[in-house]
């Protein structure tokens, strides 16, 4: 979520027919990420409490159910109508007393929990049992987004707040310079998860809007932060070295940049800033397409009205905008203490701050982009970077820019490329495929808070762009977005997801936020079709922030960080997805690398694959089958040599088949049984 961007073929069979049980057995590639995996058996359990919304029943079809059930769900807080295809309900749970009411951001997992960030501070569920979920831990502590990661025993949070105190108080911060406040990383050790404990901060200029970890294969003994930091900078008289000049003015700027932090594993209080790599020089502001023109008239009646009213407006990046009434009000406040008086604003005072606005806002954003002339510089930061250690890449996705970095030297990133699209607005997160031979960029369109997933946006707006990566280049394939139409009240656009580990397939679960999850395969990058589901109606009569921040595989399930309504798992329909595999998502953050052990359940995939391709006849797909069949059940000697003559017969079959590289595959993973 961004706060301050507020502009700007063949049918594929269900869900469950690319998840056979037998899967349990996947293992990730452990250079670069943290990862943890849950005890195996977990066994079912009664339902978690639930808000008095039935469970919905579930469709389960290869083809999606029409018409749409997502369309014109009825709304409600805790009862609003849902819809699912091929998902299931395992549980939802509401949040806790002190973070109820607030707004739930992204998650992190480590071991049976959960660790859900708040910008109230952060909760950690016990998700042992996925349909009975526990409470663990509800760490106050208050601030902006409180974005997460964890490594082993370290629990990384991230601040932006201006309101946000190193001693996590609810009392804010009020001076405009403070030892107080806290923007940059906080470092929790988690030891006992009962009882976190602060162990070190590092504040940064722009503090930390999100931030992504590293492990270095190559440096055991630390891990690196890269922090994004989006907000204004601070006073040098807060932190020393913060210089908000552009860098030809000052080459020491904070804008332009990112920060890596050094984090020893053994102090992680000696956590410190080591480089602040500018990989945005030399781009330049790309096109962007605005609103649309149904926004724009309605945007001008609303302006209209508010003035009729008696409402201030401003003049932003060369449009009119109503100013909010907590800044009107804080800015008569100062006028009132300027001249010595005390109670409520005059007449006198209300035209002194209209005549005033217009300095007043100018001095807050910055010169207006619009008043230069010529190219103007790209972004000054990013809103996330993807971190893919195992291929030694990263998807920086970075406003107007998506970023492809080298992260081999962890303190020096390098951009290798850098793709713009005047269809997107606003560059949110990044997710590579198994081999790194895609990458998919999301647009938060709206910044998050705004419905954009109307039956009258353009469907190339607030979606996904998929690129082919070869080498250091990128190809645009194809946009995806959430294909059914939300309402005016429900915020919707693309937003944070993972892979679901599926051999030889790219298939991801997306939060739309109140348009829900999506499970989408992109496999064939030019024609990406969903496949599964999850929506709820509208948290509320009017346009409320709300719905799903965050939707991660873990563990055999899909774990979703509601912004209001709390945490939702979700599993396959009719059955939960194999609860025994090892399975272990990435945050948005950090991606790991997905390996498959040689098995017959895997080989058995590829050739269910095979069959609903194509790729092989049906006489071919029946005699592979019962090959893999008989070589199972013989002696160890016997089986390799039924396995060998297989593999040579599968190379045979790959020059005329029409999915010859899944049949590779398919050989591949017999060899790898046969040995």
């Amino acid at each position: 979520m961004s706060f301050n961007h507020s502009i700007r073929r063949r049918p594929h069979s269900m869900l469950g027919s690319f998840l056979p049980a037998a899967l349990a057995g996947i293992v990730l590639a452990v250079q670069g990420c943290s990862f943890f995996q849950l005890s195996p058996g977990i066994s079912p359990a009664p339902t978690a409490s639930r808000s008095a919304a039935p469970i919905p029943a579930a469709t389960v079809s290869a083809s999606a159910p029409t018409p749409d059930p997502r369309v014109g769900l009825r709304g409600g807080a805790y009862d609003a109508a849902e819809a699912a295809w091929n998902l299931r309900v395992l549980s939802e749970t509401r949040p806790s007393e002190k973070f109820a009411g607030g707004i739930n951001s992204d998650l992190a997992f480590l071991g049976n929990y959960v660790i859900q960030g708040s910008f109230s501070g952060y909760q950690v569920w016990d998700i042992s049992n996925p349909k009975q979920v526990v409470l663990k831990t509800a760490y106050f502590c208050p601030a902006s987004q409180s974005d997460v990661s964890v490594y082993k025993n370290l629990l990384f949070v991230s601040g932006e707040d201006l309101s946000a105190r190193v001693d996590c108080g609810a009392e804010g911060v009020k001076d405009t310079v403070s030892k107080d406040r806290l923007r940059g990383i906080r470092i929790f050790d988690i030891t006992d998860i009962n009882n976190p404990k602060n162990v070190g901060n590092v504040q940064t200029c722009r503090g930390s809007h999100t931030h992504s970890l590293l492990v270095d294969p190559k440096d055991p003994e630390n891990v690196y932060v890269y922090v994004s930091g989006s907000g204004g900078v601070r006073s040098p008289s807060e932190l020393a070295g913060c210089v908000k000049l552009s860098p030809d003015k000052d080459p020491n700027s904070a804008l332009f940049r990112i920060e890596v932090i050094k984090v020893p594993l053994a102090h992680p209080e000696q956590a410190a800033i080591v480089t602040s790599p500018r990989i945005f020089a030399g781009l330049t502001e790309p096109a962007h397409h605005g609103e649309t023109a149904i926004d724009i008239a309605e945007h001008k009646q609303e302006v209209a009205a508010a003035k009729a009213r008696g409402a201030y407006t401003a003049v932003l990046f060369g449009e009119e905008q109503v100013a909010p009434d907590f800044f009107i009000a804080q800015q008569l406040k100062t006028i009132v203490q300027a001249r010595g008086g005390t109670g409520a604003p005059t007449a006198a005072d209300s035209a002194t701050l209209r005549a005033a606005l217009p300095g007043i806002v100018a001095k807050l954003i910055g010169e207006d982009p619009s008043s230069k002339k010529g190219p103007q510089p790209g972004p000054s930061q990013c809103h996330d970077i993807t971190l893919y250690p195992a291929i030694g890449r990263a998807g920086g996705a970075c406003g107007g820019y998506g970023l492809l970095l080298d992260i081999s030297d962890p303190a020096h990133p390098v951009r290798l490329n850098a793709a713009a699209d005047s269809n997107f607005s606003y560059w949110h997160s990044a997710t590579f495929n198994n081999d790194g031979t895609k990458v998919l960029f999301s647009d938060e369109w709206g910044g998050g808070m705004q419905p954009k997933c109307r039956s009258t946006d353009p469907r190339e707006w607030g979606a996904d762009a998929i690129f082919t990566v070869s080498g250091n280049d990128m190809a645009f394939k194809s946009y995806y977005k959430l294909p059914a139409p939300q309402t005016k009240v429900e915020n919707c656009v693309a937003h944070n997801g993972s892979l679901i580990p599926i051999p030889g397939r790219d298939v991801m679960a997306q939060a739309w936020y109140q348009g829900g999850i999506s499970v989408f395969d992109w496999t064939d990058p030019a024609h990406p079709r969903e496949i599964a589901y999850f929506d709820r109606g509208p948290a509320d009569t009017t346009l409320k922030l709300s719905g799903s921040w965050s939707a991660y595989w873990y563990n055999g399930v899909i774990v979703s960080s509601e912004i209001t309504r709390g945490l939702d798992i979700f599993g396959r329909s009719p059955n939960v997805l194999p609860l025994k595999s090892a399975a272990v998502s990435r945050t948005k953050s950090c991606q790991q690398k997905l390996v498959w052990p040689p098995t017959f359940a895997l080989a058995r995939a590829y050739v269910d694959q095979l069959e609903r391709s194509g790729g092989l006849s049906a006489g071919r797909i029946s005699s592979v089958r019962q090959q893999l069949t008989s070589a199972e059940g013989r002696s160890a000697s016997d089986r390799q040599r039924a396995l060998g003559s297989l593999v040579t017969e599968l190379n045979g079959d790959a020059s005329g088949s029409n999915d010859a590289s899944k049949v590779r595959a398919l050989a591949s993973a017999v060899r790898d049984l046969a040995r």
